[in-house]
């Protein structure tokens, strides 16, 4: 017959459930099942936070209210964290941010048209000429990655 565990919780505590708590000590958060130590990670560690809150949750040890309460935090936070807890596993919330690179201007390109504005083309004609928007030509001039040539007056 299973046998009742009882909540104790190690005093100055912050209650996530009856069993879960968590307490910061020297810069380090530590996560309690009852007495014991099950996790720990530095105070401004985000992915650990994500990562060991999203896994309470995904495995049933808490709510996802219970960990918006306990920590003040949003609850589509909490959400996401679970998903992708869930679908990609604990090593996804350690991995870089997947981003897109420059698609369209890349450095071939790049000398491409700086070599035509440096025929003394326009901006607008540029643009048509290798079919890239003007909106693109303008940002990567406002970056500083390309210049036109100053009008002479």
């Amino acid at each position: 017959m299973p046998q009742a565990q009882l909540p104790l919780i190690p005093n100055g505590n912050t209650y996530i459930t009856e069993l879960l708590s968590v307490r910061k000590e020297a810069g380090n958060v530590v996560y309690f099942n009852g007495m014991m130590p099950v996790f720990s990670h530095v105070e401004t560690d985000k992915a650990s936070f994500k990562m060991i809150t999203a896994q309470f949750c995904v495995n049933g040890y808490c709510k996802q209210m219970d960990i918006v309460r306990a920590f003040g935090v949003t609850q589509i936070s909490v959400k996401r964290a679970a998903k992708k807890y869930r679908e990609e596993g604990a090593s996804s919330f350690f991995q870089p941010r997947k981003s897109r690179g420059p698609s369209v201007l890349t450095d071939p390109v790049l000398q491409q048209v700086q070599a035509l504005f440096d025929q003394g083309k326009e901006l607008s004609e540029v643009a048509s000429e290798l079919n890239i928007k003007k909106g693109t030509l303008s940002k990567a001039v406002y970056n500083k990655k390309l210049h036109l040539l100053k009008k002479s007056s």
